[in-house]
Parts: C-alpha cells; sequence; structure tokens
C-alpha cells in the first residue's frame, strides 16, 4: 500500500438493470478487458473489480450482477452480491439504458439506492442510440424519482462522455493510499478471468436456457515442460441435452469454443496455452448450496 501526499483513492461500484452496459463501462473504464460481454442478460456473476490508476489517483470500479428477481439460489446470490457494495464505497453510479422506458426493475432499484449514505449519480448510458432531444425528458423522469448527486449522459461502447464521468468521480474521491500496484487491473485471480472467458465464449453461440445454465470451472493452471501453460476447465451444465449442445457434432461446438478461448486467455496471460474443455452434467446446480460454493457463487465470500 503506497502513501502519497494529496493522493486520492476510492471504490466506485456500478449498478443497474442486467444488460444496460455495466461490464462494458468497466472494460473501458480500466482500458482492458477484465469482464465479459454478451447480450444475453444476467451475464456478470459476481463482483468484478476493475483498477484505474494515474499518478494522482486511483479508483476501484465494482462492476456488479444485474439486479433482477431471482428465480433460483444463484439468482439469490447476484441480486444480494450488488447489494452488498451499496453502503461499501465512496460513489455509487447507477447505470441506465436511454433507450428503454423505466420499469419495475429501476424502480426497485431506485428504492434501495434512497437509503444510501454515499453519493449516488445517475450514468445515462446508450446515448449514441438516441436523438440529444430525447435525454432532457429521461433525466427529468430520472430526478422526480430521486435525488442524484450527479447525472452523466454517456456512451460505455464508443467511449463518449466517459472522461468527464471520470473527472466528476474524481471530485469525490477522499484523499488516501494507493492500494495497488500501478499495473494490476484487476485483484481477481488470473483463473477466474480465464473461467469467465471461457463462459463468455459459450454465451456467445447458445440459446434459450443454456447460457444461465453453465458454470465454468478451472481445474488446473500450470506450466508445462515445453513452456506452455496448461489449462483445464471444465464447463457444467445442468442436463445431458445441454452437454450435447456444447460439445456439438462432431465436437464441433467445443472446438469453436476452445479456439477463441484459448485466444483471449493467451492475451490475458501474454503467455502461450494448452487449454483443455470437458463437459460435466451437474442437475439443477443453481439451485444447490454445495454447487454454488465449489463454482465460486458463495456468499460467504461477500
Amino acid at each position: 500500500m503506497i502513501e502519497k501526499a494529496s493522493y486520492k483513492s476510492g471504490f466506485v461500484s456500478i449498478v443497474g438493470r442486467p444488460n444496460v452496459g455495466k461490464s462494458t463501462l468497466l472494460n473501458r473504464l480500466v482500458g482492458q478487458k477484465i469482464a465479459i460481454m454478451s447480450d444475453k442478460s444476467q451475464t456478470t456473476r459476481n463482483k468484478i473489480q476493475g483498477i484505474a490508476t494515474t499518478d494522482t489517483e486511483q479508483i476501484v470500479f465494482i462492476d456488479t450482477p444485474g439486479i433482477h428477481k431471482p428465480k433460483h439460489r444463484l439468482g439469490d446470490f447476484m441480486v444480494e452480491t450488488a447489494l452488498s457494495t451499496f453502503n461499501e464505497v465512496d460513489v455509487v453510479m447507477f447505470l441506465v439504458n436511454v433507450t428503454e422506458k423505466r420499469g419495475p426493475g429501476d424502480n426497485y432499484i431506485i428504492e434501495k439506492l434512497k437509503h444510501v449514505d454515499s453519493p449516488v449519480f445517475l450514468v445515462l448510458n446508450k446515448i449514441d442510440q438516441v436523438h440529444p432531444d430525447e435525454l432532457l425528458p429521461i433525466i427529468e423522469d430520472y430526478r422526480n424519482q430521486l435525488e442524484f448527486s450527479e447525472i452523466v449522459p454517456i456512451s460505455a461502447k464508443d467511449g463518449n462522455n466517459v472522461e468527464h464521468l471520470v473527472k466528476t468521480i474524481r471530485t469525490y474521491l477522499p484523499l488516501g493510499p494507493q492500494f495497488y500496484p500501478e499495473d494490476q487491473v484487476t485483484d481477481h485471480p488470473e483463473y477466474f478471468i480465464a473461467s469467465e472467458l471461457i463462459r463468455e465464449k459459450v454465451l456467445e453461440r447458445t440459446r434459450e436456457e443454456i447460457p444461465h445454465s453453465i458454470a465454468v470451472v478451472i481445474e488446473s493452471m500450470q506450466r508445462n515442460e515445453n513452456d506452455k501453460v496448461e489449462v483445464r476447465a471444465v464447463i457444467n451444465v445442468e442436463r445431458k441435452s445441454q452437454k450435447g449442445i456444447i460439445i456439438g457434432k462432431q465436437g464441433k461446438m467445443i472446438k469453436e469454443i476452445g479456439i477463441h478461448a484459448r485466444r483471449d486467455i493467451e492475451k490475458l496471460l501474454g503467455d502461450k496455452i494448452y487449454l483443455e474443455l470437458f463437459v460435466k452434467v451437474q442437475n439443477n446446480w443453481r439451485d444447490k448450496q454445495t454447487n454454488l460454493k465449489e463454482f465460486g457463487y458463495n456468499k460467504e465470500d461477500y
């Protein structure tokens, strides 16, 4: 932990409904892909911390699972994980999608935010998809629900106004130490990010229930005698039929998942890797506490 005079540091939570662009924003803020992205809802399941460091401050951004009505124990874990950040941070950013009307999910989050002591920013995402004249009524609508400390329109995808958002956050940060080395961009171990990158490749290639029914576990990650990093990973599914889909005809699907995941993991590690993928059936794992703990969805960790 590095102490510097006049140095600022703090924690910023990114919250919102599923699929509003939280992970896209996190990757933009840290300048590197550490959170997986997908057009499937409820992609993020754990808190993912991204670290942005400059000569004058260090901001730890916390991407959280989308807040939704849970249908199983995994959903309970995800929502509790997101809500747990509300009073642990210096700023809460409530991210909304301006292309969608305020709905029950947004109203639920707003009710929770009314009890938060930290400054709450309303961050209006996807402004590249609407005419500027449409923004004012949206801002007024949300402003009538809650008195936000700041209201900032952005496009996480294109980077529009994101630098202004960061400058605004800086004004709310307290003086504090540099918690992490300047070249560190996340506090998650490499095996966690690797498992998420594999899960992303499955999400990109599957539909309906399968994206929500998979959990990826890295069983081992070690360097072999050929100086390659050997990664052995298991894709867990809930039903035998899902296993067949993931493997694909003559193993085509799992081979494709492996090729694309390997490329991203090599970028992450800066190393050549050998990736082995296996598929296992764990019936109804999303409702079994032992499986949730085994797969890294453990309430005690948050």
